[in-house]
This record gives structure tokens, C-alpha cells and sequence, in this order.
């Protein structure tokens, strides 16, 4: 089968979307239908999560069958409700005995304030979502989670720009694959690592009677925290960004080397959004391994990070234009 360069190149992974386009909202399921050993790093300052302490190594459950990423702030964990329904009546879940219960740990973005806040992902997405999931390539940009994504935030969304969701994946040798999917709504800007230039974030304009950064420009989230109108903002900065995330192997992982990868899976936020993890942001990462395939967990670890990397680049990239604010994808 030829390569997706997406995370459903992992055997055992799908996919599924479902989004309001006029409120500018949805979520993304990522769906492992035998169950995946799975791991959790949060580790921005503001994250919103469902059933991550079940991720922990020293506690019993061992696989998940879902993770969603969904927009809408804390309401939209209620989407996760939807997935554990749909995937009760496919009778996949763990086995207690007297009924099989889905573990489906989910992470959310806030996106209230482009399109409608008063519309969220809810139950019925997340259902929609999970019957939709199939190992095809799912769409970017501008789709499920990724819908009311958007960068470089510090003087509010006015100033910003269009994100999105993003995926990629890579043959590390061995037969051993490592596929990542995030939804990119970061504080700061994107950079890409190749060049060091921002290629995505905080737009030169007028913040009151200032103007911040050179016409035609971007204005560099960094830069601007050393300046006046910058320091006098951060207390105030909207919290309002998170990158969140799944990267999935076909290689065996422990519940402690899936922690480890998705630790390491941060790299790839470090390397292209410029600053990264802030108190602002809610960043979280989860690490699914489905399969047998023997690797070293550093090497799946070091690769992970190169393809979150390379699926954040993606989602900004393929982010069209939308809530009045410019994207990168005009096709």
C-alpha cells in the first residue's frame, strides 16, 4: 500500500472528523479499534483533558480505543461521550465483566472566540465523528478539530492568523512506522525549523495607538514580549491557545514508553512554535502503540518528534482563510 505520509499509515489506526462550519468549531477522533497502549504529556499551563490520569503507568488500564481532540474549550470534552457510544455499540471497550466500557481519554482546544462561542462540539459530533473514522488520509486544515484553530495570539485573534490540523508519518526502518495528527491553536508563532523563519503567527498592525512590528510583516511573538506594549500584555494575554496532539507507532510500546514518546513528541512543538508551552498554552501530546514490531523506544521517541514537527508545519500550511483571518492555503 503506497504511503499516506498520515498517522492512518499506522496499521490499526482511523480517523474520523465532524465540524460546524459556520461556527467554526469540530472535533477529530482518532479511533484504535483493538486497543492501543497509550501514554499522556501535558505539559502546557492551561490544558483541558479528560481521563489522562488512567495513562499514568502505575494504574490498570492498559489500552484506549479512542483519543478525541476537540474544539470548544471544556465543553467540548462532551464530544468524547459521543465517541464512547458509538464504540459501546460496536462492542469494542474494556471488559468489565458486565459491560465493556470504551477508555477514550480526550484533550481541548478553546476556538470560542472565532465563529460562535455558543456552539460547541458536543455528543452528537463526537458520534458523527467516530462513525466516520476509516484508514484514509484525513483532511487538513480546515477540518474537524482544526476548524477554529489559529497562531500568534498575544494582542488577541484580531492580529493572528489561521491554523489548523495537520498529519504526517515516516518509516523509521524495520518495517516500524511513526504517524502524528495535532491541531495547531498556539500563542506564539510557527517556525519552520529549516529555514528559522516564521512562516505563520502575530502580524505587524496597530494595537490601540501603537503599531506593533513592519508593514507587510510579521511582528515576532519574542520580540514583542521584550517591548513595552508587549510586557505590559502578557498579564493579560487571553487564554485562549493549545497544541494538541496524537502520535501512534505500529511498534510495541510499555505503558512507561508510550509516556516516553509522547515526552518526546514535545520536541517537535519546541523546534517550530516559537515560544512553546507557555502558561497561556494548553499543550498535550498522546502516544498509541498497536502493534509487535520491535524498536528501540528512543529512536520511535526521536522520530515522533520529526513527525510532529513536520504535522504542524502541515497545518498551517494547509489552513485556508476563514473568521477574518488570513491563511496560508488560497487554493
Amino acid at each position: 500500500m503506497e504511503p499516506l505520509n498520515a498517522i492512518t499509515d499506522v496499521r490499526g489506526i482511523q480517523v474520523g472528523q465532524a465540524q460546524d462550519e459556520e461556527a467554526l468549531t469540530g472535533c477529530t477522533v482518532i479511533i484504535c479499534r483493538k486497543g492501543a497502549v497509550a501514554g499522556v504529556d501535558v505539559r502546557g499551563g492551561a490544558p483541558g483533558t479528560r481521563e489522562t490520569d488512567l495513562l499514568n503507568p502505575v494504574n490498570l488500564v492498559e489500552k484506549v480505543h479512542a483519543v478525541v481532540l476537540a474544539g470548544g474549550s471544556a465543553f467540548g470534552l462532551e464530544a468524547a461521550s459521543g465517541v464512547m457510544r458509538y464504540l459501546e455499540e460496536q462492542k469494542i471497550g474494556f471488559n468489565t465483566g458486565v459491560a465493556k466500557v470504551p477508555i477514550v481519554p480526550a484533550a481541548i482546544l478553546f476556538d470560542l472566540n472565532l465563529g460562535r462561542a455558543d456552539v460547541r462540539p458536543d455528543s452528537a459530533m463526537g458520534y458523527r465523528a467516530a462513525a466516520s473514522a476509516s484508514s484514509d488520509a484525513p483532511a487538513e486544515g480546515n477540518a474537524g478539530v482544526g476548524m477554529g484553530a489559529s497562531v500568534g495570539k498575544m494582542f488577541g485573534p484580531g492580529l493572528g492568523m489561521k491554523a489548523g490540523v495537520g498529519t504526517a508519518s515516516m518509516n523509521i526502518g524495520g518495517g516500524v512506522i511513526v504517524g502524528a495528527l495535532v491541531a495547531v491553536n498556539a500563542w506564539g508563532d510557527v517556525i519552520d525549523p529549516q529555514t528559522n523563519q516564521i512562516i505563520a503567527g502575530l502580524r505587524s498592525g496597530k494595537v490601540g495607538p501603537l503599531r506593533v512590528g513592519k508593514k507587510d510583516d510579521f511582528a515576532d511573538t519574542l520580540s514583542m514580549m521584550k517591548s513595552v506594549p508587549g510586557r505590559g500584555i502578557l498579564g493579560l494575554a487571553a487564554r485562549s491557545n493549545t497544541v494538541i496532539g496524537v502520535v501512534a507507532t505500529n511498534a510495541k510500546l510499555t505503558k512507561a514508553q508510550a509516556t516516553k514518546v509522547a515526552q518526546m513528541a514535545q520536541d517537535g512543538i519546541a523546534r517550530t512554535i516559537r515560544p512553546a508551552h507557555t502558561m497561556l498554552d494548553g499543550d498535550v501530546i498522546f502516544a498509541l502503540s498497536t502493534g509487535a514490531r520491535k524498536a528501540d523506544v528512543s529512536s520511535v521517541g526521536a522520530f515522533a518528534a520529526e513527525v510532529m514537527a513536520e504535522a504542524i508545519l502541515r497545518a498551517v500550511r494547509t489552513a485556508k482563510p476563514a473568521g477574518e483571518l488570513p491563511g496560508l492555503n488560497h487554493s
